[in-house]
């Protein structure tokens, strides 16, 4: 299982794209968090931003289809999308996160037997 996070400009955007990667069964959930601020360098400048943060659950193999259609969907020309790699987890949730049923075709190729 993974947790990937992920920035956003704005609610309505983080809401837009976290909607269409449930429904598109890229993620198993997404949790967004109203407000962060990051603070980073871009283009050689310092920047001070406020920021939407989402958190997203989903099984291993399912990255790289959630990379590619995040990468997709996102305003950003370099979007942080960031897996960490989930050490302990209760088993029913482990369970319900690695539904494959839930996965788009593309995710469930990469599986091996």
């Amino acid at each position: 299982m993974l947790v990937v996070l992920s920035t956003f400009p704005d609610e309505a955007t983080a809401r837009t794209i976290c909607a269409a990667l449930v429904a598109g069964g890229f993620v198993a959930c997404a949790n967004i968090l109203p407000q962060v601020t990051s603070i980073y360098r871009w283009q050689g400048e310092m920047k001070e931003e406020g920021e939407i943060l989402a958190i997203f659950k989903l099984p291993t193999e399912g990255f790289p289809a959630l990379e590619e259609k995040l990468t997709a969907l996102h305003p950003y020309d370099v979007p942080e999308i960031v897996a960490i790699p989930v050490a302990a987890v209760n088993a029913g949730y482990q369970e319900w996160v690695g539904d494959t049923e839930r996965l788009p075709p593309k995710a469930l190729q990469k599986r091996t037997p």
